[in-house]
């Protein structure tokens, strides 16, 4: 079997699972925010389901209009603290110890090889790059899940990734899911898993396999999945230990001697040797150049060789569940450092938590952005769906390092989005126009 068959199986209670197959499984975390679990909360309360399942699994962080932009969100984040505030949920991240819920969650430790994670997001498929099969749901079946702890899937098949080679400057895990997803098309993969392997990956860090996997469902997929390896153990400890998650005084099953994860519990979550696929693509990293998705697809990318005019700009922005990460703003305030925002350009910089807001500011990276004329916010998804914090007029572009361009989506239906690499972005905001981060 593959990854994603080996963890359906294991928590169905099966020895072996295929494709097509309609499983009942235990599902390990649930992860919820203020706009698809009030809907979810109604329909339990409707059917006078009174009692949730265990309450360690479910996660709760307000973060697509916070701070509140108006009535209506300050009752969603209301309803939703209520609710986790009479139901004892310990893992609630309140505003000021919050964070894009697919950030938040690997950072706090919630994330684990071989467990079955899902929410009511549809780009929960993040989690994946830890070893997790973690998929987005709608608030029907989240409902569902909180209450019983379970729910059902269809195995999906499974496209494998093998991607080799040393990239280029200036090439960043950003510019190689979308080469992947211009490559497949946006239903290339199509309820199917997306497997990534290869000495590419081998090298890459946590932070960027995040990024892969945070696209897979731009290529429609069901899951975007990384085996887990020693950078995987690593980095969950850290998390863990900080967070206080799966200490040995604590009831997590997976807790180990004294907390510490090991890399041999997990060995069975890798694919086997004759596991099946779908489709085998093979990749050359090497031969990739930084790439741009203009309007209105992710995977309408285009490659700054092929990009022959100047586009101008009225935006840039950095941040989200796909590239707002302590990596992602160093690697912008590399390009930032000492230069200036173009006169005409706004740029807006929003790290993933409050932790990396902290970890930005101690390293000085906020003086760098506000130096160059960017501004900083706290927390918040709200630019990136076009909720708040950078809405677009009509007639605006905005080059963003968020992982969706479709019409309207970050305000007006008469703006455009151009998604890209967090340098890409930087460059951008530098020149006014969508620049290549080679040259800047």
């Amino acid at each position: 079997m593959n990854i994603s068959e080996k963890i359906l199986a294991k928590n169905s209670g099966k020895s072996k699972v295929i494709p097509g197959e309609l499983v009942f499984a235990e599902v390990d975390t649930i992860l919820c925010h203020e706009v698809t679990t009030p809907p979810a909360i109604r329909m339990l309360e409707e059917k006078g389901i009174t009692k949730i399942c265990d309450t360690d699994k479910i996660v709760v962080t307000p973060d697509h209009f916070v701070p509140n932009k108006d009535i209506k969100s300050a009752e969603l984040v209301k309803r939703l603290r209520e609710w986790s505030k009479k139901h004892e949920i310990k893992n609630y991240y309140e505003l000021g110890n919050h964070g894009v819920c697919h950030a938040i969650l690997p950072e706090q430790g919630h994330v684990v090889p071989g467990n079955i994670i899902v929410g009511a997001d549809s780009h929960t498929c993040t989690h994946g790059a830890l070893g997790a099969f973690a998929t987005g749901i709608g608030s029907t079946d989240l409902a569902f899940a909180l209450a019983e702890g379970k729910l059902w899937f269809k195995v999906p098949e499974t496209i494998l990734f093998k991607l080799n080679g040393k990239p280029q400057p200036g090439v960043s895990a950003k510019d190689i899911i979308l080469h992947i997803i211009r490559k497949i098309d946006v239903d290339g993969a199509l309820y199917m898993s997306m497997e990534f392997e290869g000495d590419y990956i081998d090298n890459l860090s946590i932070e960027g396999r995040m990024t892969i996997c945070n696209m897979a469902i731009e290529a429609g997929g069901k899951a975007g999945l990384i085996a887990p390896d020693q950078k995987t153990i690593d980095y969950i400890n850290n998390a863990r230990a900080k967070s206080g998650v799966g200490k040995a005084n604590s009831s997590d099953p997976l807790e180990g001697a004294g907390g510490c994860l090991q890399l041999d519990d997990f060995a069975e979550f890798k694919a086997d040797q004759d596991a099946h696929y779908k489709e085998i693509i093979e990749i050359d990293v090497s031969e990739l150049e930084p790439i741009v998705a203009f309007p209105h697809l992710p995977s309408n990318g285009k490659t700054f060789s092929e990009i022959t005019e100047e586009i101008e700009i009225t935006q840039a922005y950095l941040g989200s569940c796909t590239n707002g990460r302590i990596e992602d703003l160093r690697e912008a305030a590399e390009i930032l450092k000492d230069k200036k925002v173009h006169p005409e350009v706004r740029m807006i910089v929003i790290p993933a938590t409050t932790e990396i807001w902290k970890q930005a500011m101690r390293e000085g990276l906020f003086d760098i952005f506000t130096d160059a004329g960017a501004t900083i916010s706290t927390p918040t998804c709200g630019a990136c769906l076009g909720g708040h914090m950078g809405i677009l007029a009509s007639g605006e572009r905005c080059i963003s390092s968020t992982n969706r361009n479709f019409v309207g989506r970050m305000g007006s239906p008469e703006s455009e989005v151009y998604l890209a690499s967090p340098a890409t972005v930087a460059a951008s905001a530098i020149k006014g126009f969508i620049a290549d981060p080679r040259i800047s």
